[in-house]
Formats: C-alpha cells, structure tokens, sequence
C-alpha cells in the first residue's frame, strides 16, 4: 500500500472514529454508557449445538426465552448476527416486540458494538437457529470500526501487534488458542496419569541455570543485586527431586535473550518433567506416547499435514546417534572423517564453519551435525548420544564417556525437545561448571554460570534421574499447521513502532 493510500485510510478511519465518539457523547447525556447489570444464561454455540436438530415448528411451540451477549458482527437490517466466545447466532430485530425508542437506537448501532439480547429462540425458512428479540441494550459502545468482513485483518503485522482485533475477526486465529489451551490441558492429564506432581519454580534467579544461552539481567532494589529471568527451570526442578518428590513437571515460562525469527521468540514456554529412577529411553517412549495421545485426541488422528508434509505420530520414531546421523545425510563421509580432530575441522572449513580454538571435537561435530543434519530431520527422530562438551548438565554414557545418555527429538527439520540421563555426580557436575565458567571467560555469552548450590545440593545425593524440556510453543506450531511462532503467540515480541 502506498503513502497516499495509507493517509486516506487513516483518514477515513479517524471519520469513522468521531462518528462513533459523538454516537457515545449522545449516549451519555441520556443514560449510563456502559451499563453492567445484564446476565446472560446461554452461549451461542451452546445453542446452536443443542437445539440443531429442532424443528421450526416445534422451536416456536416451545417458546424457550434464552438471554445471550455479544459482539455484532453482521447488520442486514432485520437480522443482526451476535459473536460470542463460542460461536455465533443470528437475531432478529422484532418491531412489533420492541418499543420505537429501542428500535430508533439500534439504528444507531455499529459493527462491533456490544449487546444484551433476551428473547425466544425460532427457525429461519431457510433453517437458521436465531434469536427473536424481546429486550435488547447496548452494553459497550465500540469506537473503532472492524477491518472489512470479508478480508479481516490482513496484514501480517498487524495481526500480531493488534491480537484482540485478529481474534474477534479470525475464526482461524480463535482456533489456534484454542488447540493451544487443548495441548496444554492434555500434557497435564497425560503427566496426571503417570503420578506426577506439577510444581512451581522461581523465574527470578541470582545464577542463571539449567541451559546454554543468554540471559536477560534485571536488579532488585531492595537486595540491591543483579537478578536473571530464567532461562530454564533445570536446577530447581532437580533440587525437588533430591527433596523427595520423584516425578514433577512444570509448564513454565523461560525467556533469553537471543534474536527473534520464525522458530524463536525472547519469551516462550516450556514443559520440563523429571523422573526419579529412570533414564533417557524412558523419557524418549514418554515422549512418543504423550504426543501420539496428544495428536488422537487433539486432532482426532495421528497422521496430518504441517507445511505440506504429512508428520505421522502413529508410526515408530526413529532414533539414531549425532555421529550416525552425520554419516547417513552426509553419504560422501566416513566414520575417520569425523572421529578425530583434525579430520572433524577440515569437514567443517569445506563447510565454512569457523572454528573456535577452545572447541573440542565433540563441538565441532555438534557445528557439522547442525548445518547438515538438522533442517533434514522431517519425520519425528530422536538424535541420541550428543558428545559430553556441548552436554554440561547430562550423565555421561559408561561404555563410551566422550559422549552422554542424551537426546533431542526433531519433527519438521526442527527441535522439539530436549532430554537426557542427568548427572548426580556432584563431582563430575563441579568440573563441568568450571569448563562452561573458562568459556564464559573466552567470550562465550551462551556458557553457563557455576551454581555451587546446586552443587550443594547433588552432594545430599540425587537419585539416578532424567529429564527432558518440550517446546510448547513449536508443539503448538506442528498442531495447527502454523509457520511461525509468532502465530501462536497471543502476544509476540515486536519492534515498538
């Protein structure tokens, strides 16, 4: 859209708006402008959904008075159409029923407003469950006019700036929420089901912990120290473990501060589980399990479409290791190509990767495995056995300790989720501290803090744990066939304009 066509839209907007205004200034010299004794006692979907099958016939015999509340959101003259939160139901402006001071008033009436509506429900010729007014008032004055019916709000943008305008307008975008109120409803009564606790953990903390990232820093006035927003709830959840309470989960909110793009948002939520006296493979078949219940119950199927590609939880995950992985997407390597250091760096300069002096080997597999495995994994996989370098917080594997008992599950060419065997030994924990402390020092942002009470708190002794963080937000994404987070956000970040 051009600048000419913007201004006169603006313009015409703002003609609009102090039409609307001087609508409410008539209004409030005559009664209360936004009155709040009106009760409803049904919804629209309810109704359409129970009284479906009911003839015209026999609606009209029955005489059933039902009070509902909404939005206007069609105006044919004789028949509105009201949107609430569940749906929509037709209404119809009664004249011989309402009085000519009610009928002069709702003349007045824009798309938008919002209105109480009491009458009998009735059958349209043509079949339509409606609502035969008997008594209606306005209840909110709307003063900015909705985008054009039939287009919604189209700008991309826009629609994330001004949610509340998108979700009265987009049906599509109402089903969005919804799915993502669903999922998170049948993570709980998946975890419910298998006799675990949902607790809470803080979101200010004084050691960021529990992932590798950057985090954002505030401070308490009254301690007068520098806090963090978490970045993951990791440490604290296993602080409960070694408490005592063997099998908890949070769905909590995480922030970092990192950059914003389709798959990332600085704010997101996570799912993290942890399970006394279980390992990795544990954690990989709960994560089969829930979300192959998830899709039956969410979606009514196990198979769908995310993108043009058919993602199908029913069938088995397929699991293999970072260095497998590597060798099967990439078929012109070998195994010495990779499993050395000197090797491993050549693969990676053909792949202008540039690597860090401080890097080991395990991280410069990790850089190969990222640029040329990860975007490829389409079908629901399990990555297991990641080197120990990029792996701080994971227990080491015992036949092979330059890798560890961990995981990450990608669907879509992209991560999900995120679990391992976690580490209980307080003195191998203490040493991976210190070398992400000596990265940190290197310049690396991403490294993590030494928390010596959670060290403290392994030497009371954790019992042999795993755990795991799910996305919900991606989760969400793959369910609803979104292409960005940002779609599944209510809210999501933005430059200030």
């Amino acid at each position: 859209m051009s600048d000419q066509e913007q201004n006169i839209e603006a313009q015409e907007e703002n003609r609009l708006v102090a039409l609307r205004r001087e609508k409410l200034a008539a209004i409030r010299s005559r009664r209360v402008a936004f009155p709040n004794k009106f009760r409803r006692d049904s919804l629209a979907g309810d109704l359409q959904e129970q009284y479906k099958e009911a003839s015209k016939d026999g609606l009209s015999e029955a005489g059933i008075r039902v009070s509902v509340a909404g939005r206007i959101m069609l105006n044919r003259g004789a028949f509105m159409e009201l949107q609430d939160m569940s749906g929509r139901i037709q209404l119809y402006v009664n004249r011989k029923a309402l009085d000519k001071e009610t009928l002069a008033e709702i003349k007045t009436w824009d798309l938008g407003d919002i209105i109480g509506v009491e009458g009998t429900l009735q059958r349209s010729g043509k079949g339509d469950l409606y609502v035969d007014m008997a008594q209606v008032q306005l209840l909110t004055k709307s003063l900015r006019p909705l985008p054009e019916k039939h287009k919604g709000l189209t700008d991309t943008e826009m629609r994330y700036r001004q949610r509340y305008v998108d979700l009265i307008t987009s049906e599509q975008s109402r089903d969005v929420f919804r799915t993502r109120s669903r999922i998170i409803d049948g993570i709980r009564e998946y975890f419910r089901k298998q006799d675990y606790m949902e607790v809470e953990t803080p979101m200010l903390q004084v050691i960021p912990g529990g992932a590798t990232a950057r985090p954002f820093i505030t401070h308490h006035n009254a301690l007068d120290i520098d806090m963090y927003l978490r970045i993951a709830p990791e440490l604290y959840l296993k602080r409960v473990v070694v408490g005592g309470f063997e099998r908890v989960y949070e769905i909590n909110r995480n922030f970092r501060n990192e950059g914003l793009s389709t798959r990332h948002n600085p704010e997101f939520t996570m799912l993290e589980f942890y399970q006394a006296y279980a390992d990795y493979n544990d954690m990989m078949d709960h994560t089969e399990a829930m979300l192959k219940g998830l899709a039956e119950d969410v979606m009514g199927k196990t198979a769908f479409e995310y993108q043009g590609k058919t993602i199908d939880f029913g069938k088995p995950f397929a699991r293999m290791s970072v260095f497998d992985s590597i060798l099967h997407f990439n078929p012109e390597l070998k195994a010495e190509d990779i499993d050395n250091m000197d090797a491993a760096c050549k693969v990676a300069e053909n792949l202008d990767i540039e690597v860090k002096a401080i890097w080991g080997l395990g991280k410069v597999q990790i850089e190969i495995f990222e640029k040329t495995v990860e975007h490829r994994l389409l079908d629901p996989t399990f990555i297991t056995d990641y080197p120990t370098e990029v792996s701080p917080l994971s227990r080491r594997n015992d036949e092979n300790p330059f890798v560890t008992e961990r995981f990450e599950f990608f669907v879509a060419g992209r991560e999900i989720a995120n679990g391992f065997s976690e580490l209980n030994d307080a003195e191998d924990q203490a040493e991976r501290f210190r070398q992400q402390v000596a990265e940190k020092d290197a310049g690396d942002d991403e490294a993590m803090h030494y928390d010596a009470d959670y060290i403290n708190a392994l030497e009371y002794g954790l019992p042999p744990t795993a755990g795991e963080g799910i996305g919900i937000d991606r989760l969400v994404m793959l369910f609803t066939d979104s292409p960005s987070i940002r779609d599944v956000l209510l809210f999501p970040h933005m430059r200030p304009q």
